[in-house]
């Protein structure tokens, strides 16, 4: 078995740390030798379907024990995890499930019935006993108690994350056992992680950034404390009760937090064991850093960068956090950034220019997507008028994020906006395309209807909906029905009527969103 492997972790942690809590939820726990133990008996199992090489496994349920031990089981063999949040609709399941092929899903009682919904025709593992045809934890536990070989290489595909790319429809990214590990042991090295830390395991586990939250406690064999994100308060809650050192969160979960008065929040005394707090997926605010430094005075501050077609690529020292934070920092260990015009030379401190990205952990690219695939993965030779390429033996790929920024005089990096114009909102990258089409399809009494992003320092941008029809109808109506289709965070928050959209004056087919930006900015 390869070294480069979440399951190399798993195993060197049950065997030095055996009696040690690995992962606690609410009042439930799990060591890392049952852990162990438990991730072998659900791989076996899954080894027994006899399913071809990189079969696709979904896992789609609510977080706890069984959803990090389904996580560790499908990445202990040698097909190819597809984690789903929780947060999606039926037919986004389903769109999933067709578009990487997945051929078994891991869930739990609560999203059986969704599965069940879209006529779902290949295996169904469920965590508890309940329907005598469908496999479950319990029953496995029983039965599935022999040696578990593991048998899984580093360049092997370990996982699809699925977020949402250019055309509109979710595409999935290929991430290997390697991307994984390296990811890992750059995030433990740079937060100077330890042995005796409690890792919030408050960040849901579809993206890369909360799953890294289960590998970083597994490569440091620290302790997991998972927490479902709903109210604030319980946030807070959990960090006291778990005694949680290192935090990760996204910007919104920070504002959140912080909504209320500060006379109703714990006392600050009592978070004084949190020393790390880690923010990525959207820009953090001047405001966020001050609250967050206010309630928790010990903790030192990390504001990061990352990609979907790459783990992450920058991170803001701590110390820099309250002289300049707005700036994403400088690149993490063993990467390189390079900022391009469109020429393709090197940009001069504050000109903005495309952010590439250059060394360590870039992803293997986007599933059964080959043009965005292309428009993304790059051949080194975009920098030949950046860096000495003489005497390179053999290409390279490098990203070309698509995210504009520009770098100081001391080197720092800044956030300005994205090519292409996609909608960042809670921590979330959301589809103007996508909303559109299940208003049309589902919606018939729109005639047009555009959505756009527009800034909100809170949650970074709030959706607009824009449309027209013979008459208005109520928000709220429109509101129930995309609820049907689409994830919470994808749901408008501002909807505007009017009798008709202006349209773009070379495609009478296409409204003019800029002008529609314009209007409601003045309003």
């Amino acid at each position: 078995m390869s070294i480069n492997c979440i399951r190399t972790l798993l195993e060197y942690a049950a065997e030095s740390h055996a009696d040690k809590v690995a992962v606690k939820h609410d009042h439930t726990s799990i060591t890392y030798a049952d852990l162990l133990r438990k991730a072998n008996q659900i791989a076996l199992y899954l080894d027994e379907l006899n399913l071809p090489a990189n079969t696709r496994i979904g896992v789609y349920s609510t977080k706890g024990l069984d959803l990090v031990i389904a996580i560790l089981a499908t990445l202990s063999t040698n097909h190819v995890l597809v984690p789903l949040t929780k947060l999606l609709q039926p037919e986004q399941v389903e769109y999933i499930v067709k578009d990487c092929g997945i051929k078994v899903m891991i869930t739990d009682q609560l999203k059986l019935e969704v599965i069940e919904s879209i006529a779902f025709d290949g295996h169904i593992i469920c965590y508890e006993a309940g329907n005598k045809d469908i496999a479950s934890f319990e029953e496995i536990y029983k039965y599935y108690n022999k040696p578990y070989d593991c048998q899984v290489n580093g360049h092997d595909n370990a996982v699809i994350t699925y977020s949402f790319g250019l055309t509109g429809t979710p595409k999935g990214i290929v991430l290997s056992h390697r991307n994984l590990i390296d990811s890992a042991r750059v995030v433990s090295q740079y937060l100077q992680l330890q042995e005796d830390d409690v890792i919030s395991g408050l960040l849901i586990f579809n993206l890369d950034y909360g799953l890294n939250q289960i590998f970083c406690s597994l490569y440091k064999r620290a302790t997991l404390a998972l927490h479902r994100f709903i109210l604030p308060e319980d946030a807070l809650n959990h960090i006291i009760n778990d005694e949680v050192t290192v935090l990760a969160l996204m910007p919104i979960h920070i504002s959140e937090m912080f909504e209320s008065e500060a006379n109703r929040r714990p006392s600050a005394r009592l978070f004084d064991h949190l020393r790390t707090i880690t923010s990525s997926g959207g820009n953090v605010t001047a405001k966020m850093v001050k609250d967050c430094k206010s309630t928790f005075r010990n903790v030192d501050f990390y504001s990061m960068h990352g990609l979907t077609e790459a783990f992450r690529s920058t991170y803001l020292d701590p110390s820099q956090i309250q002289i300049r934070p707005d700036s994403i920092g400088k690149p993490i260990p063993d990467v390189e950034l390079y900022v391009i015009n469109e020429q393709g030379q090197a940009c001069a401190p504050r000109e903005v220019g495309e952010l590439i990205h250059r060394g360590g952990f870039i992803y293997r690219g986007f599933w059964n997507a080959p043009v965005e695939t292309a428009e993304r993965f790059k051949s080194v030779h975009i920098l030949k008028d950046v860096i000495d390429l003489e005497g390179q033996l053999a290409d390279e790929l490098v990203v070309a994020t698509g995210d504009y920024v520009y770098r100081d005089e001391e080197g720092y990096f800044y956030f300005v906006g994205r090519h292409d114009d996609m909608i960042k909102t809670r921590g979330f990258r959301v589809s103007p395309y996508e909303v559109e089409s299940v208003v049309k399809k589902n919606i018939p009494q729109i005639s047009q209807c555009a959505v756009f992003g527009m800034p909100n320092e809170a949650i970074e941008e709030e959706i607009v909906l824009v449309y027209s029809a013979p008459s208005e109808i109520s928000d709220k109506e429109i509101q129930f029905e995309l609820k049907k289709h689409l994830a919470s965070y994808m749901l408008p928050s501002r909807i505007v009527f009017k009798k008709s959209l202006p349209l773009v004056q070379s495609d009478k087919n296409r409204v003019n969103k800029e002008v529609l930006q314009k209007e409601l900015a003045q309003l």
